[in-house]
């Protein structure tokens, strides 16, 4: 075990954050920590670190070993430039390094004894240099800023020139190149694109210390979470597996919960009952009894009732009016800043109805073809053309379409004057603003409540486009998975840049690619982008194979990540196999049942030749059905 946290209590004015938390994280754990935004997921983190203190509780991390702590924002001190940042980290191997050189350059003038004293030490600075990867070091920092998304151009970049995401990224360069044996992050994919995204994801599988991680985005910890610590209602509970199998125990121990609190209800409900009938006989007996029955009753620990999944806000998109089928026409799109091109050439047509999701690394371009087809940005070339009654509602990630000025009530009532205060309320209550709430100034929101209130606005709109700019940034869990069933519901059209891959898994009807300055088109959702792409990279290795001789060969590194990449191909396959064979064993176990029904029926008991013919039937699934779950066992091994 490297980090033990038992019976952690934090209260801030009275108010219970958490409540005797209590798990471990053993030498090799991949954890994360999940919860509502406010559940005290951060506030847990920094009392492992040591920047909060406790109320009650121990944190204990094992004698020798390190931890290393990401927060969500770096404001990094510091004239380095990018690169030396990282390869400060290693200033210990750097010095070794330069008393190797220096011991090389002495060995040349000295003989005799002097000179094996000096081939002693020689040997035992190498020994020491090899031991810390001293000969990996530079392209360990090269590889680790590249995985991050930093282009060797920006590496000479100095670190007070950096945006905040930026910085935050060369922090967790930092981070990694430290090599801690216990690493904690603090949702560590908020400003990384997606490539960089599953770069890390890879580091941190094969990180030989232990990781712990606060996170909202779901593939991510699908990913590399083999425990989930849930903390809801300031308690914490530890599931075993990533963030789907905790999801699916999750469901099943809050039914279990909500059966025990009803059942529990209904028995108290029930006493209640007879106690008020005992006394009502106005009998000295049954008085006593009553009494006794209360006495019982005072007992009973009463169960807290479970908290309803995803039941805070509550969304629903109705388009005002159906849309011509050609919604969106955008033929030879071009745009720079300076001499910086983002793109050229972009051709895209939407139509009525589908869900299109645009991805692609960090300064691409993808939130600028949203500005330019809102009219916010002109394009330097193309047309954009829009459908018959097409009607826009526009959600901006940087909130641009909230006037920070105003209150929320201000904010509603201004835009949709039709409303009354009542209808007003309603919204933003819908939207967890209640009470004084809604009189508060919009500058002093913070980033997730910006979002809710411009998603409030959305659903007024009753708009049939939407053009989403990262929909689900400062979402939590729960508020994604709403607006995730609220876009699947919506009978209009979505167009929509984000780096959730759950959230694009589970809402794309195709995906559009933007790299290399312009667009590829994907019919389906990211998996299948995935698969498609590897399918790609896999032809493109073929054909590298059987190029002449005469051409280098691929290094040994990027050998091993080809074969990764294959191996993710093939296992996603599998999966499917898997999927596709349990599929088909339910389908032919449903049709025995039925057969077995239609056998005892009474006038099919009589029919010889019908129940010969089912039998028949019956032997045949049941044949069928044994090959599948030798298949499903192959699959599974």
């Amino acid at each position: 075990m490297i980090l033990s946290c038992q019976n952690i209590s934090k209260a801030f004015h009275d108010q219970p954050v958490l409540q005797n938390v209590s798990f471990h994280i053993e030498e090799h754990d991949k954890a994360a920590i999940v919860g509502i935004n406010g559940a005290g997921k951060t506030t847990l983190l920094r009392i492992i670190v040591g920047e909060q203190e406790a109320d009650e509780g121990l944190i204990t991390l094992s004698k020798g070993k390190t931890l290393g702590y990401l927060a969500q924002n770096q404001d990094i001190d510091s004239e380095n430039t990018i690169y030396d940042e990282l390869l400060s980290v290693k200033a210990d191997v750097l010095a070794l390094e330069e008393k190797i050189r220096e011991t090389e350059l002495a060995m040349k003038s000295k003989s005799g004894p002097e000179l094996e004293s000096l081939m002693e030490s020689y040997a035992r600075l190498t020994h020491s240099f090899e031991l810390a990867n001293g000969y990996a070091c530079q392209s360990e920092t090269v590889g680790v800023l590249k995985g991050l998304g930093f282009e060797e151009h920006e590496f000479s970049k100095k670190i007070t020139t950096l945006s905040g995401g930026q910085k935050t990224r060369v922090a967790l360069g930092r981070l990694l190149l430290l090599n801690p044996n216990l690493i904690i992050l603090d949702e560590p994919t908020n400003h990384l694109d997606l490539n960089s995204i599953a770069w890390l994801e890879t580091y941190l599988l094969n990180y030989k210390g232990a990781v712990l991680v606060v996170s909202h985005d779901r593939y991510f910890l699908d990913r590399i979470a083999g425990k989930v610590i849930e903390i809801d209602q300031t308690k914490g509970t530890s599931f075993a597996g990533n963030y789907s199998d905790y999801a699916v125990k999750k469901e099943q121990l809050r039914s279990a919960a909500l059966n025990a609190y009803l059942k529990q209800q209904q028995e108290i409900k029930h006493q209640e009952e007879v106690i008020e009938k005992l006394k009502s006989f106005n009998r000295e007996k049954s008085i006593r009894r009553a009494e006794s029955r209360e006495k019982m009753l005072s007992k009973i620990e009463v169960l807290d009732r479970p908290t309803d999944p995803r039941t805070d806000i509550h969304m629903i998109l109705t388009p005002r009016c159906v849309s011509g089928n050609d919604v969106l026409h955008i033929e030879g799109l071009a745009k720079s800043f300076g001499a910086n091109a983002l793109f050229s050439g972009i051709d895209m047509d939407i139509k009525r109805g589908e869900h299109v999701a645009v991805i692609g690394d960090n300064g691409t371009g993808k939130t600028t073809i949203l500005k330019i087809i809102n009219g916010l940005l002109e394009a330097d070339a193309g047309t954009i053309t829009l459908g018959t009654n097409v009607h826009i509602g526009y959600y901006d990630q940087e909130h641009h379409v909230l006037h920070m000025d105003k209150t929320l009530f201000e904010e509603i009532s201004d835009a949709y004057p039709y409303l009354n205060n009542t209808e007003i309320r309603n919204t933003l209550a819908a939207f967890l603003f209640t009470g004084d709430d809604v009189f508060k100034r919009i500058d002093t929101l913070s980033g997730g409540e910006r979002g809710r209130l411009s998603l409030a606005k959305l659903m007024l709109s009753e708009s049939n486009f939407l053009i989403l700019d990262e929909p689900t940034n400062h979402l939590d869990i729960t508020s994604k998975e709403i607006l995730e069933d609220a876009i699947n519901a919506y009978e209009g059209t979505v167009l929509y840049v984000s780096h959730d891959r759950y959230f694009i898994n589970r809402t794309a009807s195709r995906i559009l690619e933007l790299s290399s300055h312009t667009l590829t088109s994907y019919l389906g959702n990211y998996d299948y982008y995935l698969e498609k792409k590897d399918t790609a990279l896999n032809n493109r290795l073929t054909g590298s194979l059987s190029a002449p001789k005469e051409q280098e060969a691929p290094s040994p590194t990027k050998l091993d990540w080809q074969a990764r990449k294959e191996q993710q191909a093939k296992e996603r396959k599998r999966e499917n196999d898997l999927k596709k064979c349990e599929a088909a064993i339910a389908d032919l176990e449903g049709q025995i049942a039925r057969i077995e029904d239609l056998m005892v029926m009474p006038e099919i008991a009589v029919d010889v030749a019908k129940l010969q013919e089912l039998t028949a039937k019956q032997e045949e699934l049941s044949g069928k059905l044994l090959t599948l779950y030798d298949q499903w066992e192959t699959l599974a091994d």
